[in-house]
């Protein structure tokens, strides 16, 4: 008999503020309930629990927030934030992440003012990271149940969800169907002005961004990572009609990790692939059921530029997974690449292309910077798990260790 899936979103009301407090504050409780309530539906299983967790911030979409790099360090800091708040919580209910037996959590961002939604273009397919209610609602996610918090603010968002949710009766209203209030919710009143803009002369809307990383047991290090990196491409609604917006990621050849600690149990350049891709596909293509599948092209055969991946979500919308066996990857063999995304432990390697371009003639890319996920807020005894479960090199350890078991 097939295993049923055991997937939900979460509708969060904006925040009181943008510090880690007042998110914990705000949504540790609801988090909590939502994450233990998942896990138990798994029954002990090896199955994997997805949560999509739809943040609302004010302003998102706004006239005024465009382009919207304007936000990136703002949006960035934020998502970090409910990462860290999401690993908390399943390290104190002993939930394991992203792994068998326990809860894929993704992030995404939503515009919940009800008059943007009903003025989308829908000859404009509008993708994620940041969507709007209607885009959401009409994704034709497979959802179980949705959650959202029983205080006022959290009625009032899963009335507007629900007011474009499918026309299925039992679907129609809070309180009913799969809609669900978490209950004991914190009052709180939402921020305004979650988010700090750049000077309007600052920011830019590059068609092509570039990340690297070698994603290996992707955890919640890699969604913050590639979630911001999605956030620096031109949105759909932005860009010029038909110019292709490409997302490239370059994911580290197995050829360079042969002396990472526990290889035996390293995936292969395919997996973490594979797992890159479909995250982006999760935060990103929110296009509604009965439209083309994304097209896959795969060049598996070694070559001068390595093995390559490319997704082609719509005709405008692509990602392209390279494989790559140098500090540089693309960035110095492709000029009209426009941006690149780094963590901030790997700030100097930003420096390093860029000082390469320039060597080579070329306009120096726009570097964004993405937090490290903190272990701060995190209590003492816990802190060590939390950093383990963000580590690539201690998952596999962990792997290696219950094989032995």
């Amino acid at each position: 008999m097939a295993s049923v899936s055991t997937s939900a979103l979460l509708l969060l009301p904006p925040p009181p503020a943008a510090e880690f407090d007042q998110l914990k504050y705000a949504y540790e409780i609801i988090l909590s309930t939502v994450c233990s309530t998942l896990h138990l539906k798994l029954e002990g299983t090896d199955r994997v629990a997805t949560l999509d967790v739809a943040l609302s911030l004010p302003g998102l979409l706004a006239p005024s927030s465009r382009p919207r790099t304007r936000a990136f360090a703002s949006l960035q800091s934020i998502l970090e934030g409910i990462y860290r708040l999401i690993g908390i919580v399943c390290i104190e209910h002993r939930i394991e992440l992203d792994m068998p037996g326990g809860i894929d959590a993704r992030v995404i961002l939503l515009d919940c003012d009800v008059a943007r939604s009903t003025e989308k273009n829908p000859a404009v397919p509008r993708d994620g990271p940041i969507v709007d209610l209607r885009t959401l609602a009409e994704s034709g996610r497979p959802w179980n149940s949705v959650y959202y918090p029983d205080n006022q603010i959290g009625l009032n968002l899963a009335a507007s969800f629900s007011s474009f949710y499918p026309p299925v009766a039992e679907l129609k209203s809070p309180g009913s169907g799969l809609l669900h209030a978490i209950p004991d919710a914190p009052h709180w009143t939402p921020s305004e002005s979650v988010m700090t803009l750049t000077a309007l002369n600052e920011a830019t809307a590059p068609y092509t961004v570039a990340v690297g990383g070698t994603f290996d047991h992707f955890h919640i290090g890699h969604k913050l990572l590639l979630t911001a990196t999605a956030l620096v491409l031109q949105p759909a609604e932005d860009a010029d009609a038909g110019k292709e917006r490409v997302l490239i990621v370059g994911v580290t050849g197995d050829e360079l990790l042969v002396k990472k600690k526990y290889p035996e149990f390293l995936e292969s350049w395919e997996e973490r692939c594979h797992s890159t891709g479909a995250f982006l596909t999760a935060i990103m293509d929110f296009r509604a059921p009965g439209t083309s599948k994304p097209q896959l092209e795969k060049a598996l055969e070694p070559g001068p530029t390595g093995k390559s991946i490319l997704m082609k979500i719509r005709p405008d919308l692509v990602f392209r997974l390279v494989e790559i066996k140098d500090p540089f990857g693309p960035t110095i063999t492709e000029e009209d690449i426009g941006a690149l995304v780094v963590s901030k432990e790997t700030r100097s390697g930003g420096a390093a292309v860029n000082d390469a371009r320039t060597r080579k003639g070329w306009a120096p890319l726009a570097v964004f910077e993405v937090d490290v996920l903190h272990t701060t807020e995190v209590p003492p005894d816990d802190a060590e798990d939390f950093a383990s479960k963000i580590s690539s090199t201690d998952i596999r350890r962990r792997r290696m260790e219950k094989a032995l078991q």
